[in-house]
């Protein structure tokens, strides 16, 4: 298969994706296999945004356990994806991809503001989309991020790619031998088994804006590519 399914996507990334095995801070061969897949997928003609998290250098709920203000918590968070966000993009334009980090949080010194038509137009024109510090709200999470600006942008698909899991399980399968995988899955089925992919927030804006989501893993070379083909590897969550 040499042709992409989907026109425009928005990828996912944990903070700890970019970690690798240590869960914290950044592996720069990680962000590196990284900027090769999407270059991959880039070559297809594929329209890519990226929302990438910062549980690899800060956690909001964790300042919060601290006895910290949590609005104050979460923003420092939004600052920790600022911080992968640069890191994600330079990788990308040493891999000769022109990418755009948008910012909700106004840092014009660093990167642009977030303009919803201003990052349709980067799209249109075959930049990546890095949309960083998330919705620029506190209590508001990543994965609510990516399903509010997939809407925004009119993408077709969230593909959550993720370091230590392959797909979504019944059960948690380092601890369930017996847990099953999907291979596919209603966003119903997801909240009413309590399955953790995504917070009740974003999963009810993907439900309500008809917005698909793939879970797959990101540790495999090549893996972004294969779903972006269509290839059925992961599980796809979908409305009713």
């Amino acid at each position: 298969m040499s042709t992409a399914r989907y026109r425009r996507i928005v990828l996912k990334l944990s903070g700890e994706a970019l970690s690798g095995e240590h869960g914290y801070g950044l592996e720069p061969q990680i962000i590196q296999s990284i900027a090769s897949q999407v270059k991959e997928i880039a070559e297809l003609g594929v329209e890519i945004a990226i929302v990438v998290g910062g549980g690899n250098i800060w956690r909001g709920k964790v300042g919060s356990e601290m006895g910290m203000d949590r609005a104050t918590a979460d923003y420092m968070g939004m600052l920790a994806t600022i911080m992968n966000s640069l890191a994600l993009q330079d990788s990308l334009e040493n891999n000769g991809i022109p990418t755009r980090v948008q910012t909700s949080i106004e840092m014009r010194q660093v990167a642009e503001p977030y303009i919803r038509r201003k990052a349709i137009r980067h799209l249109e024109k075959k930049r990546v989309v890095i949309f960083a510090a998330g919705t620029g709200n506190p209590y508001f999470s990543t994965d609510t991020t990516a399903a509010l600006r997939a809407a925004e942008i009119e993408a077709e698909v969230i593909l959550m790619a993720k370091n230590n899991v392959d797909g979504v399980y019944s059960d948690d399968p380092k601890i369930n031998q017996g847990a099953e995988k999907y291979t596919e899955i209603s966003y119903m089925q997801m909240l009413n088994e309590g399955l953790g992919v995504m917070d009740a927030t974003a999963s009810s804006l993907c439900m309500d804006n008809d917005i698909q989501l793939i879970v797959f893993s990101i540790t495999e070379e090549g893996n972004i590519k294969r779903v972006v083909q269509g290839e059925p590897i992961g599980t796809t969550i979908k409305g009713d």
